[in-house]
């Protein structure tokens, strides 16, 4: 029986796993350790500071150098650095998700069986003002580009535009693909920190199904019954907090809500398996 793994053993085990997709994708697209392990020490240094301070305190060089490992002559460096944001891709994202939310959900914008109509770009209840109602004061013409761009949205031959997709994917923007990565790798390692611990007494749903030894020509059909089936189950989420979508600026209030991926690994032939169900 193989030994169990102490805390710190366990959690080097776990970077390591977490730490290959990532370090094959950094090597991919030509990012050296250097400029790896510079980003790391910000974050490490930006976290101590804003979440680790003592009851009572505020934060320290002192604390963060000694949390950290780093010397407090590099803390101060690194604090000293202006910080890097990724604003102008969070607000396109956010932009664009909400203009295409508000053409699924706005009866406005909805034929009499409920589903999204193709809309005129200009005049009443059209492209525009769907934009002007869930994007804000966005030009209607650079949402329409940009969801043009990702294959959300196409023209009809009588000049309306309609819904192809009904979440904003980037389909070939690397840039845009790496801004997901960012936000739903982070929302999913949050969940599983929240888990180990508030887990007992405030658990937040993480499942997965999983199997090791299904026929690589099943692959597709199942792909496709997960897309379909978590399509619909998203939907039905997505209604449910649209209706309690009521907060003002004053309320106290989070950000919620669900994500579902896909998972496809080739297995060597004659290694030994075990399968994970909800």
């Amino acid at each position: 029986m193989s030994e169990t793994p102490t805390l710190p053993r366990a959690l080097e085990q776990a970077l390591t796993r977490l730490l290959r997709p990532l370090c094959r994708l950094m090597l991919r697209h030509g990012m050296s350790f250097g400029a790896f392990q510079a980003v790391a020490k910000r974050t490490y240094v930006d976290v101590a500071m804003t979440e680790f301070a003592l009851p009572g305190k505020k934060p320290s060089i002192s604390r963060v150098s000694i949390l950290s490992g780093l010397t407090r002559k590099e803390v101060q460096r690194l604090l000293a650095e202006p910080a890097e944001a990724d604003a102008v891709g969070a607000e396109r994202y956010n932009r664009a998700s909400r203009v295409l939310t508000g053409w699924v959900r706005d009866s406005d914008y909805n034929d009499p069986q409920g589903q999204p109509r193709a809309l005129p770009v200009e005049g009443d209840a059209s492209f525009a003002t769907l934009v002007r109602r869930h994007s804000g004061d966005m030009p209607a013409r650079a949402v329409l580009d940009e969801l043009m761009r990702v294959g959300a949205v196409r023209r009809l031959d009588d000049a309306r535009v309609a819904l192809v997709a009904r979440a904003y994917v980037p389909q070939a923007s690397v840039t845009d693909k790496l801004h997901i990565l960012g936000t739903d790798v982070a929302d999913l390692i949050g969940t599983i920190d929240h888990n180990l611990v508030h887990g007992a007494a405030q658990p937040r749903f993480q499942r997965k199904v999983l199997y090791h030894a299904i026929p690589a020509e099943a692959a597709p059909a199942f792909h496709a019954l997960a897309a379909a089936e978590s399509q619909a189950l998203l939907l039905r989420l997505d209604r449910w907090l649209a209706a309690h979508d009521t907060a003002s600026p004053t309320d106290a209030r989070v950000r919620i809500g669900l994500g579902i991926h896909a998972v496809e690994e080739a297995v060597p032939a004659g290694l030994a398996t075990e399968s994970h169900a909800p």
